[in-house]
């Protein structure tokens, strides 16, 4: 495997790192590039969890798919988050879409995931790509920064639909566009098929993200698989033990586990 940290420059001159998993090229087998998966880590926007960073990438790796994984920009961080972080996934897609060759990437099968936080971030890039506003003021193409597939991992949606409240002088940071606040307002029929996972008991991102979200993309004949588990709580990554912290034994739920294998599948018949 190679792995890399690079330092790419959005379309709005920041610049942010992505680390890069990309398996080894094999010249015996008979397909020679693999889909991709970019993994946008959670963490309340004030930090990037690692334990949705790289334990994700590996696992998809060990199931033939190339990743990355992509830091954002956080509330600590010089200006706002948005554009930036939208922006940052948009620029990832493109560099790779650009160097698919290079690294052995299907150009066509690029997938982003994200989780809680990230999953706002990448929910609103989805916005963002089909958005004739962004694409001409950023000068870029749809075809060229949207991604073919998106995993949203107990997603923040809606701004407004957390279990807490937003700390003292956080507010100022989160963007005052309505399909950014609330990214369920930018599904489109454009938008990207879904798969989305969430715990029903999530106490910090409201269920009623995911189902804002699912009911956008019903409405506008995107295609969806959703699996919302009874039990899990919130931040569960893999939910096996090797991503469980000490004192969270809660973390390590088999059955809410079983998103990572049903992702595989759906991506297989997705992706083709």
């Amino acid at each position: 495997m190679e792995t890399k940290s690079l330092t790419l420059t959005n379309f709005n001159g920041r610049e942010f790192k992505v680390h890069t998993y990309f398996l080894e090229k094999n010249p015996k087998l008979a397909v020679q590039t693999r889909p991709l998966i970019i993994v946008i880590p959670g963490g309340s926007f004030n930090q990037l969890s690692a334990r949705e960073s790289e334990p994700v990438a590996l696992a998809y790796n060990a199931r033939g798919f190339n990743s990355v994984v992509m830091e954002y920009n956080l509330v600590q961080d010089p200006g706002k988050i948005y554009p930036d972080a939208g922006l940052d996934v948009l620029t990832t897609v493109k560099y790779c879409r650009d160097h698919a060759e290079e690294y052995g990437i299907d150009p066509n099968k690029i997938v982003t995931l994200g989780f809680s936080a990230g999953g706002h971030v990448a929910s609103a890039a989805n916005f963002m790509a089909n958005s004739e506003k962004f694409a001409k003021k950023y000068d870029y193409q749809a075809e060229e920064v949207r991604p073919n597939k998106t995993i949203l991992g107990y997603p923040l949606i809606n701004i407004d639909q957390i279990g807490f409240e937003i700390p003292d002088g956080q507010e100022k940071d989160l963007p005052d566009e309505p399909e950014l606040r609330d990214s369920a307002l930018g599904v489109t029929r454009e938008t990207p098929a879904t798969f989305i996972f969430q715990a029903w008991d999530d106490p910090v991102v409201l269920i009623s993200n995911s189902i804002e979200y699912i009911r956008a993309l019903y409405a506008n004949q995107v295609e969806c698989e959703a699996h919302l588990f009874n039990k899990g709580y919130h931040g569960f990554s893999l939910a096996r033990p090797e991503t469980t912290e000490s004192g969270k034994e809660w973390q390590n739920n088999p059955h809410a586990a079983r998103w990572f294998e049903m992702s595989i599948e759906w991506l297989k018949q997705e992706l083709g």
